[in-house]
């Protein structure tokens, strides 16, 4: 934890704009930014953590993985001229503070005894949807695969970006509103959507879509060819030692497999990404981090086919320029004729996005074209008292994006029952 001088100068440097444009522009939660950095100013931390508690209740783990140059900070007017308020800092700071002096989330209001939530996925958007529903006195059970809560904020993102006794600390608030918690229970497994819609007043589905998309290029199938996000999740890691390595993709899912291999003992750690630096959707400090790392980058490169004999020994890869056409709004890469060339590696990640499992074809909910369950502007399903939130609905993939879904879900659960 900064020292308390430090953390006053960075929170006074704030000007507390009248317009609050990292508030209302740069946050997906819209929380009150000046005003909880005000509180800091004065040091009164309580008073902060109420402030942020208000449109969130995970500021110890948003303060400290959210793009913040790409969201509040990248909208701070001190950002225009020179460099912005240390946002991001001075949130986890305020909930770490929260943790060590046991600040309650709020006291929830009388218990309406007649209506019952369910909630599947205990990740983001779940924890944060049965938050704000807790509050407002509604009994909630979170039904969760694992045998833990937090979803990818235990097993999505490693620890040298959010340590796991963070994540522990902010879930127990949560479930010190009375959450009540059903462990180890699995739609299209152990768990029926039908039964539950007989049991409870409304439902609302978060668990994540991890499936990791393919890009459909000759050679994905042979051994040694990974998808990102199952890595993560599952832990299931080939011995790297002495291996060459190329991670697919630009997110913070790339980022965060790249500097995990390397950390496994790989040789060579290299990320291709077809488009340019500066488009890439990780947030700059992670880039940054994993150039101090020794992982290569390999910017405007596109992969053409997975060679080997069963396993994968090489990748052929061609370069690309960028070229605005017609109806986009950013530049598209197009491949270079005859700049193919080929590269050794042992391993392939893709970490180039996700789609929902299988079974969700079969809950009897109306999909989109991309296959995620299709959702109204209030969060509703094709079951009117159906909900979903978060990546299972195709929602924006950051933390914050899905909190900010529960959040809106909890909000429409709430008047659907009222």
């Amino acid at each position: 934890m900064a020292k308390v001088e430090e953390i006053k100068e960075k929170a006074n440097y704030c000007l507390n704009c009248p317009v609050k444009p990292c508030s209302n522009k740069g946050c997906p939660l819209n929380n009150d930014i000046p005003t909880f950095i005000k509180a800091v100013k004065e040091e009164e931390y309580k008073k902060a953590y109420e402030i942020l508690s208000e449109t969130t209740v995970l500021q110890a783990v948003c303060g400290r993985i959210c793009p913040h140059s790409k969201q509040c900070e990248g909208s701070c007017v001190r950002g225009i001229k020179g460099v912005p308020v240390s946002i991001g800092e001075l949130e986890a700071y305020v909930g770490d503070i929260a943790i060590k002096e046991n600040y309650k989330i709020a006291t929830p209001k009388p218990k309406k005894e007649n209506k019952k939530i369910a909630i599947i996925g205990g990740g983001p958007a779940g924890l944060t949807s049965a938050a704000f529903l807790l509050k407002e006195g509604y009994s909630v059970t979170i039904y969760e695969k694992y045998n833990y809560l937090g979803g990818l904020l235990v097993h999505g993102i490693p620890d040298f970006r959010l340590p796991k006794n963070i994540v522990r600390e902010t879930v127990q608030k949560i479930l010190d509103l009375g959450l009540n918690v059903e462990y180890n229970k699995e739609l299209g497994k152990n768990l029926n959507l039908q039964e539950l819609q007989e049991k409870y007043d409304a439902i609302f589905l978060s668990f994540g879509a991890n499936i990791t998309s393919k890009m459909g290029v000759e050679g994905e199938d042979l051994d040694g060819v990974y998808g990102g996000n199952q890595l993560l999740e599952h832990k299931n890691h080939p011995d790297y030692k002495g291996k060459k390595v190329a991670v697919i993709g630009g997110g913070n899912v790339a980022m965060d497999c790249a500097r995990t291999i390397k950390r496994l003992g790989a040789q060579e750690v290299k990320i291709i990404y077809r488009r340019a630096e500066e488009q890439m959707p990780a947030e700059a400090k992670e880039v940054k981090e994993a150039k101090e790392e020794g992982i290569e980058f390999l910017f405007q490169n596109n992969i053409v086919k997975i060679i080997g004999n069963n396993k994968v020994e090489k990748v052929e890869l061609i370069k690309t320029e960028l070229v605005q056409k017609e109806g986009e709004t950013r530049k598209v890469p197009v491949n270079i004729p005859n700049s193919n060339y080929i590269i050794d590696i042992d391993y392939i990640i893709m970490a180039l996005g996700s789609e929902p499992e299988p079974f969700v074809k079969k809950l009897g909910l109306e999909l989109n074209k991309w296959g995620y369950i299709q959702i109204d502007e209030n969060n509703r399903t094709s079951i009117s008292k159906v909900f979903a939130g978060g990546d299972i609905a195709g929602c924006k993939g950051t933390v914050a994006w899905a909190a900010r879904s529960g959040r809106d879900a909890a909000n429409a659960i709430i008047q659907y029952l009222g």
